[in-house]
């Protein structure tokens, strides 16, 4: 059961950034591939983003997954909206679609 105090962090950290990824590692030292290939997917594509390391707070990084219901790490969220993990943030990519979701088009 997602705890409202966590809730309430995992959405202030995606609300207030435009482009937010729950991440394991940080963009300069992803500790897997997955994390690896979203946060330079957006570091490519030149679109700025917060992360958050979900080692750093095992609650958030079991509570993101319950949140989005969405069972693997990364994700990715923009506008507080979630949309993904590596593969669908690597195919949107892929198909112009990122940058698009992140100007709101």
């Amino acid at each position: 059961m997602l705890k409202p105090e966590i809730k309430k962090q995992i959405e202030n950290l995606t609300k207030k950034n435009k482009v937010f990824l729950f991440m394991k590692g940080t963009p300069e030292e992803p500790m897997c591939g997955f994390s690896m290939k979203a946060a330079d997917t957006l570091k490519e594509l030149k679109i700025p983003f917060e992360s958050f390391d979900v080692f750093s707070n095992n609650e958030i990084r079991e509570g993101v997954k319950e949140y989005a219901n969405w069972p693997t790490i990364p994700q990715l969220f923009i506008g507080g909206k979630f949309i993904g993990g590596a593969d669908i943030v690597l195919e949107l990519a892929g198909k112009g679609e990122l940058g698009k979701m992140v100007q709101g088009k």
